[in-house]
């Protein structure tokens, strides 16, 4: 888009983002930026390289932008102040290009949580122990950021729900989507019950052998879904020498590519091998 083209202004949601339509290709936009709304009132028009513009999202279909369109027209504009806030928190903290999808999904998620937490509705996360050992760092800032959206509503935030936050923070640094984040740990929790149900044990909540296992399942759904390659010299060895650990883990990732629905490398398939064998040899 060339910098003196000009972009006509559907909707001022609110003093930092617009709607716009763009002039010879036609195409719809949100436009995000610090005043952008205030500035364009009145003008109807603004300049597709104005330098107020800090985030430009194309919507590239009528059904994308109606459902954008709706829903930010419904934002409180004391939530997407708090949002702003959040998301630069997050930027100095974890330096890096962010998501841009977070603009959208955390002002819209911060939203219901407020509306929960002030209609008294509890908020429940089956996954907080596993967001905490996996992500500690996110942990962190998404509990400032709880802080932050409890004083800005007058609503006490609990840990539960600083732990979907997390998953807000940890998909922006990372480009892995809320939904898929979500999904591994239901993923995880399904592995767990298959290896409990195969070898008739039961994890202790929060021992050594149960966070072990779970941190590894974690880490290897992670560098599926990332497509990280991994080394594993073991490979031909772990086959030959751990047979019934290798034939559990075939189950396991049979279960991991038809929930992701990618395919799982041996090499992981005999780490989870290998994490198995020293699982069940090690009392805690």
């Amino acid at each position: 888009m060339k910098d003196a083209e000009l972009l006509q202004v559907q909707r001022v949601i609110g003093n930092n983002v617009v709607m716009a339509q763009g002039g010879t290709n036609g195409k719809e936009y949100v436009l995000l930026g610090k005043g952008i709304g205030f500035a364009v009132k009145g003008s109807g028009t603004i300049e597709a390289g104005d330098p107020r513009i800090e985030k430009r999202f194309k919507l590239e279909d009528r059904e994308q932008w109606s459902q954008y369109e709706s829903l930010m027209e419904d934002f409180d504009p004391k939530v997407m102040h708090i949002t702003d806030e959040i998301i630069q928190y997050i930027g100095a903290s974890k330096p890096g290009k962010l998501n841009d999808k977070i603009y959208l999904a955390l002002p819209s998620h911060i939203q219901f949580t407020v509306y929960r937490l002030r209609n008294g509705m509890d908020i429940i996360n089956p996954f907080l122990q596993e967001t905490k050992l996996c992500f500690p760092k996110e942990f962190e800032i998404a509990s400032k950021a709880a802080e932050m959206i409890s004083e800005a509503f007058s609503v006490h935030v609990p840990e539960d729900e600083v732990g979907f936050l997390t998953y807000h923070v940890y998909s922006a640094v990372s480009n892995v989507p809320v939904g898929q984040l979500v999904k591994a740990s239901n993923i995880v929790n399904q592995l767990l019950e298959l290896i409990q149900q195969e070898k008739k044990v039961t994890f202790k909540q929060g021992s050594m052998s149960h966070v072990r296992l779970m941190l590894h399942l974690r880490y290897s759904l992670e560098r599926i879904l990332q497509d990280t390659k991994v080394d594993n010299p073991f490979v031909n060895h772990i086959r030959l020498e751990y047979r019934e650990e290798y034939s559990l883990a075939k189950r396991l990732g049979k279960v991991m590519e038809d929930e992701l629905g990618k395919p799982v490398p041996e090499e992981e398939i005999c780490y989870i091998a290998m994490h198995l064998y020293r699982l069940y040899r090690t009392t805690n």
